[in-house]
C-alpha cells in the first residue's frame, strides 16, 4: 500500500456551489490519488494508506443520490483493510462526513464544519487541522480557491506533515466537467508555496479566460 501521511481540506462553496479539494505531503504527486471532484456531486480526499477507489466509488454513490453520510457507510461496509484508511466527503448540499481508521500513523484526526472537513495523519499537531479550519472560515468572502488555499497555508505553519515537505494540490470544480482550477506542484522543498505562486500566476494569465470556456 502507498502511505499519504497528509494534510487536507475537502468543502463546497455555499454562494456558488463550487466544490473542491487542497491537499499537501511529504511524498511525490499528492494530487495525483488523493483528490477527487465532481461538479454539483460532491467532493472527497482520500488519503492515509490511500485507496483511489474511495474517491472513485465515493462520487459514484453520491452522483445516485446518497448524502455523504449514506456514502460514508457505503464505502465503510465494502471496505477492506479499514483501519489505514481515511477520507473526507462533502456532497454537493454542502453535507459532511469523514472517518479516520485507528491504525492511521501519528497524530491522525478530523473535523467537520458546513460545508467542510479537515482532515490529517502523521501530523506534528492538532494545531495544523484546527487553523486549517478557522481559516477556511473565516475568509468566507473569498473565492473557493484561494480559501482552500489559505487553509492550506495556515495548515503548514500550523506543523503540517511532520516528516517535512514535498507536493500540494488544489483542485476546484464549478458547473463544468472540466475543473475550474486543477494545479499541482508535485516536487518541491516548500510546495504549498511554489503552489500559492503558480496560482497568482494562473490567476492573471489563466483563470481570467475561464468564464468564456465552452459550456455543456
Amino acid at each position: 500500500m502507498l502511505e499519504f501521511n497528509t494534510f487536507s481540506i475537502t468543502a463546497r462553496c455555499s454562494k456558488t456551489g463550487q466544490l473542491g479539494v487542497a491537499v499537501s505531503t511529504k511524498l511525490p504527486a499528492v494530487g495525483m490519488l488523493v483528490p477527487f471532484v465532481k461538479p454539483g456531486v460532491g467532493a472527497i480526499a482520500t488519503q492515509s494508506f490511500v485507496n483511489p477507489y474511495i474517491g472513485i466509488r465515493g462520487l459514484e454513490y453520491l452522483s445516485s443520490g446518497m448524502s455523504a453520510l449514506q456514502a460514508k457507510e457505503k464505502i465503510l461496509s465494502e471496505e477492506q483493510d479499514l483501519e489505514y484508511r481515511q477520507f473526507a466527503i462533502v456532497d454537493g448540499y454542502g453535507n459532511t462526513a469523514a472517518f479516520s481508521g485507528n491504525k492511521c500513523e501519528g497524530y491522525y484526526n478530523h473535523f467537520e464544519d458546513t460545508g467542510v472537513v479537515v482532515a490529517g495523519n502523521m501530523l506534528l499537531n492538532e494545531k495544523t487541522l484546527t487553523d486549517m479550519q478557522r481559516t477556511f472560515l473565516i475568509h468566507s468572502d473569498l473565492e473557493l480557491s484561494e480559501r482552500l488555499l489559505h487553509a492550506l497555508q495556515a495548515g503548514q505553519k500550523a506543523g503540517g506533515d511532520k516528516r517535512g515537505k514535498q507536493s500540494a494540490a488544489l483542485k476546484v470544480y464549478d458547473t463544468e466537467d472540466y475543473p475550474l482550477v486543477d494545479l499541482r506542484v508535485d516536487e518541491h522543498e516548500d510546495p504549498i508555496k511554489e503552489l500559492t505562486r503558480v496560482y497568482e500566476v494562473a490567476k492573471d494569465e489563466l483563470l481570467p479566460f475561464m468564464p468564456n470556456m465552452p459550456k455543456r
